[in-house]
């Protein structure tokens, strides 16, 4: 049966009559602030001593965005004979979010966890250069970033955890042993005597 003519008119004014009927929800957004998703993408945040400046994040930044500058130090042996070795200081971390496209690429391919979404929205500029924000803003940031979720009971233990706990564990049963070894007296039932000493 071919539809009637009109009738697509009078279903989309019935909806209209609908929601001309309910009241609005408007949040006055000032005044009230929006509830977000905890993992909400705000801005991100930088957690300076987890950076090695691989420079990752801004090679597979696809704004080119992200400005990192660094330069080498020369870090001591820590064993005599040993050789001396340099590493990377960071000098510089920026990010201009009048670039961004909060795709987070560079947080996925950190492989360091020095970079994280934080849920912040609220840092809008009168001026566009006032958008690239600089390491001391980006770590201040960082205290905003939300906890990750709880591990399910009944999920795996980490293996990072697990080989911590295990040498934890073989090292305080090293320290029983020793400390147990040195109470007792030797098995073969002789005393202990001093060096040079006699019984």
């Amino acid at each position: 049966m071919p539809p009637i003519p009109g009738s697509g008119l009078a279903k989309g004014l019935a909806v209209t009559l609908r929601t001309m009927t309910k009241r609005a929800h408007t949040a006055q957004y000032p005044e009230v602030q929006p509830e977000l998703p905890p993992r909400s993408r705000g801005v991100i945040g930088l957690f300076e001593e987890n950076c090695t400046v691989c420079m990752l994040c801004a090679r597979e930044c696809p704004d080119w965005c992200i400005y990192i500058d660094s330069h080498k130090e020369t870090v001591p042996a820590a064993t005599p004979g040993g050789r001396e070795r340099s590493r990377n200081v960071l000098d510089r971390f920026a990010i201009d979010f009048s670039l961004c496209m909060y795709c987070g690429i560079c947080i996925e391919v950190c492989p360091f966890d020095a970079l994280f979404w934080s849920p912040e929205f609220e840092y809008a500029e009168t001026d566009i250069h006032d958008l690239t924000h600089e390491r001391d803003k980006l770590r201040e940031w960082m205290w905003t970033v939300p906890a990750p979720p709880a591990l399910d009971p009944g999920a795996e233990e980490p293996k990072e955890i697990a080989a911590a706990r295990k040498a934890a564990e073989k090292a305080e049963a090293a320290a029983a042993a020793a400390a147990g070894s040195g109470a007792n007296p030797p098995a073969d039932g002789t005393p202990d005597t001093p060096a040079g000493g006699t019984a």
